[in-house]
């Protein structure tokens, strides 16, 4: 550590969790992409001009054939050798041991200062043949201390036989399977993490030093939620993916609106219409459906519809297709909320192996997750203007911490009915999330948007926070 370069001391904040070791993994900051073309490019070139010499036709084939395979191999060898970024923070440097126990002979090599692949890890700490010596979050924030992040075989093989198929097709069927085998998996999976909210989205921080409880998070999201969109008594209200419906139930007991809800997942459904009689919400001012989104009822058109983390389900090839839709069911003068899981776009190798444990094991399917440019010009492509956009990525990440104690307090309980495989999946999942959100590898945006029309009012929307205080 330089003379000129001052130590890094974590921030304490009573309602956000802050990393004690947040090291600057290697990424797009130290790749060289003159190189990866010069590579691509070069190798073709030098086996044609060994075999048989240089011709431009046969030049042109052995691109074709080789381009992809050179790509993946230099891809796969920049991620074991790539250096990492400077960094201000000093690792425990403790031996491996200290953070995990192998228990597979065949794992024996991976002992002392000998890193373990973060895939190697989970992958064999699922199947038990590793445990950890203590818990999940303190071990993982201290992840670059034993482990390390380079691609392995594996998630090649499921990114180009499972990932780009999946995103390249994206079917009514595909996305049925896919969606109830996640979400009808029980709700007492889920409320062993979500709690009695039943919310499957970012919470809100109100403020940073207040240890606010997850209930609290939630109630200050769906507040925010339906203040943004401005919604009133009598507003006729859609909301896409609507989980276990507590938006639904939100909306229409506190603010009067017309609510109705769309999933695909039947025990949400279910649960959804339950809770909004034991809310003593009119069943005629809010009801929720199980249907695919694309059938969602068009007319009468919507005065404000709201869509929370439903869209990466979507799916890359068919999100102007499903923004086209929204257009078309949304009223003039109306509103469309949009929040939506996002990467960052200087990327480290870490954020696209977490990405790819996420896309096989917790959210398949749900590939639409893009930086924000991405999603910008996709709304803006479908007609629609930007009126606001808030990134609250750090709200996932107090939001995730809380459920993952949840998970935590009631292990005893998922692993007797789910299986202790299932329980220590999702331990993974919502600590490795908790620091990725927090970091920024993974973020969430919250987008309000309207018709880009000249007689839209926009003096409507004009609010104090534009005012500098």
């Amino acid at each position: 550590m330089g003379k000129d370069t001052k130590e890094f001391t974590p921030t304490k904040w009573a309602g956000v969790a802050n990393a004690p070791y947040p090291i600057e993994g290697a990424g797009n900051q130290t790749f060289n992409f003159y190189v990866l073309w010069a590579t691509i490019l070069g190798v073709p070139y030098l086996i044609q001009s060994y075999l048989i010499g240089f011709g431009l036709i046969s030049y042109l084939f052995f691109l074709l054939i080789l381009g992809l395979p050179t790509f993946a191999a230099f891809i796969y060898i920049a991620s074991w050798l790539s250096p990492a970024n400077k960094s201000r923070v000093v690792l425990p440097g403790k031996i491996l041991e200290e953070y995990i126990i192998i228990k597979d002979s065949t794992l024996a090599g991976y002992r002392g200062h000998n890193k373990i692949p973060m895939e190697t890890f989970f992958e064999n700490y699922f199947d038990g043949k590793i445990d950890l010596k203590g818990d999940a979050l303190e071990a993982l924030e201290a992840r670059y201390d034993w482990a390390s992040f380079g691609f392995s075989m594996g998630q090649f093989k499921y990114f180009l036989t499972q990932w780009i198929p999946e995103t390249f097709w994206h079917s009514r069927q595909q996305d049925k399977d896919q969606i109830r085998d996640t979400y009808d998996r029980g709700d007492d999976f889920y409320a062993a993490f979500l709690g009695k909210t039943m919310v499957y989205t970012c919470g809100i921080v109100s403020d940073p030093t207040k240890n606010e409880t997850l209930e609290e998070l939630q109630e200050n999201k769906l507040k925010l939620v339906c203040d943004k969109i401005r919604l009133k008594p009598g507003d006729r209200h859609l909301d896409i993916g609507c989980g276990w419906g507590t938006l639904v139930a939100h909306a229409a007991k506190n603010y009067g609106s017309d609510s109705v809800g769309v999933t695909l997942a039947r025990n949400q459904a279910d649960f959804g219409n339950a809770r909004l009689k034991e809310w003593g919400v009119d069943p005629s001012k809010a009801r929720i459906l199980c249907i695919d989104y694309r059938d969602t009822p068009k007319k009468p058109k919507y005065d404000k519809i709201t869509c929370l983390e439903m869209a990466e389900h979507v799916g890359i090839l068919r999100f102007q297709t499903f923004l086209l839709q929204v257009r078309e069911m949304l009223d003039d003068d109306g509103l469309f909320f949009l929040q939506i899981a996002g990467l960052r776009r200087t990327w480290q190798y870490e954020d696209f192996i977490w990405g790819l444990f996420m896309a096989k094991y917790v959210f398949p399917g749900a590939d639409a997750s893009c930086p924000l440019y991405w999603v910008i010009e996709q709304l803006e492509r479908a007609g629609f203007e930007i009126h606001d956009i808030d990134t609250v990525g750090v709200h996932y990440s107090a939001t995730i911490y809380r459920w993952y104690h949840n998970w935590l307090k009631n292990k005893a309980t998922v692993v007797e009915k789910y299986g202790d495989k299932w329980y220590r999946i999702w331990e993974i999942f919502l600590a490795w999330s908790v620091i990725v959100a927090r970091q920024g590898s993974s973020t969430c945006f919250q987008i309000v948007a309207h018709k880009n029309l000249n007689s839209f009012d926009r003096a409507g929307l004009i609010s104090k926070r534009l005012i500098a205080f």
